[in-house]
């Protein structure tokens, strides 16, 4: 059964940092992109990061506070976010994708992703 289980979203204040996890089982992860999305209150869901093959792409309203890394032996995909924002406040989901994956990484659309865990959320709030 193929499988996306995120992990470490919790609550912080504004300035501070958190570590994402997003563990897949069922399928060979290093042949997808992979991906994070947040959805935040009220809002379509947006792409904030992916990453395959070592060619990464972020949304704007995070370059130079979040990194995605990958570790393919452990079939795990991190996103750490620093200086974290209220505005960073949402759920965020792991999702994959195979097919054209440069078309991934660059568009970061939802629509692309064949696969999705099921969300942490994350509060950012003083």
């Amino acid at each position: 059964q193929l499988q996306l289980v995120e992990s470490g979203g919790g609550l912080v204040q504004p300035g501070q940092s958190l570590k994402l996890s997003c563990v897949a089982s069922g399928f060979t992860s290093e042949y997808f992109a992979m991906c994070w999305f947040r959805q935040a209150p009220g809002k379509e869901r947006e792409g904030i990061s992916c990453e395959s093959r070592g060619v990464v792409n972020y949304a704007d309203s995070v370059k130079g506070r979040f990194t995605i890394s990958r570790d393919d032996a452990k079939r795990t995909v991190y996103l750490e976010m620093n200086s974290l924002k209220p505005e960073d406040t949402g759920v965020y989901f792991c999702a994959a994708a195979r097919g054209n994956k440069w078309a991934v990484v660059q568009t970061m659309s939802p629509g692309r992703m064949a696969y999705w865990g099921e969300g942490t959320l994350v509060t950012v709030s003083p």
